[in-house]
């Protein structure tokens, strides 16, 4: 039953930090990258699908993404959502290819894409407090119960606050790595 809560909290805690992966993801480096248009949504044939299923994005070089659309007619639709986007993204339409250069990072934007990504990494570090509360929370309702021993109570306990360090020391890896990046010229 303890190995189940640990087990439980272990999952919840990964994918906390999958989460806070898919949301630095979003935060651009200036380096060109198919992932940051991610988020974007294009009108197809009456529903709203991910831009990535309309069309093929590549990466042309260091700092421009080409979008290949499969039908010509979402050509328009495609550039209309990056503009309307709040990516910051202009554009560039010469045929049926769609480029969109990635402009460089001030020093200004930079130092706001960093207090944007301390924040995702706060936000997912609560989220794993959260999971190891609610874990302990558990235990200590079995302690009530008489259903284990206070040793085995305290022993996982010991276990998930491990898990919950483990789990917050990769999220501090993660922060300093997307840092290093949006520092890079």
């Amino acid at each position: 039953m303890l190995n189940e809560i640990v087990k439980d909290a272990e999952g919840r805690m990964k994918k906390s930090v999958d989460a806070l992966v898919e949301n630095f993801k979003k935060i651009r480096t200036g380096r060109a990258h198919p992932s940051i248009l991610d988020s974007l949504m294009v009108s197809y044939y009456g529903s709203d699908v991910p831009v990535g299923q309309v069309a093929n994005i590549t990466v042309e070089d260091a700092r421009t993404l080409a979008i290949n659309p499969w039908e010509k007619q979402m050509v328009p639709v495609i550039e209309k959502a990056i503009m309307k986007s709040d990516l910051g993204l202009n554009p560039a339409t010469s045929g049926d290819t769609i480029r969109v250069p990635m402009p460089a990072l001030t020093e200004e934007t930079r130092k706001g894409y960093i207090r944007q990504a301390r924040q995702e990494a706060e936000n997912g570090r609560v989220a794993i407090r959260n999971v190891r509360r609610d874990a302990n929370g558990t235990i200590k309702d079995l302690l009530k119960e008489k259903e284990i021993t206070e040793d085995e109570g305290r022993r996982a306990e010991d276990q998930v606050q491990k898990l919950t360090d483990k789990f917050v020391g990769e999220v501090d890896k993660l922060l300093e790595h997307k840092e290093t990046d949006l520092m890079e010229i």
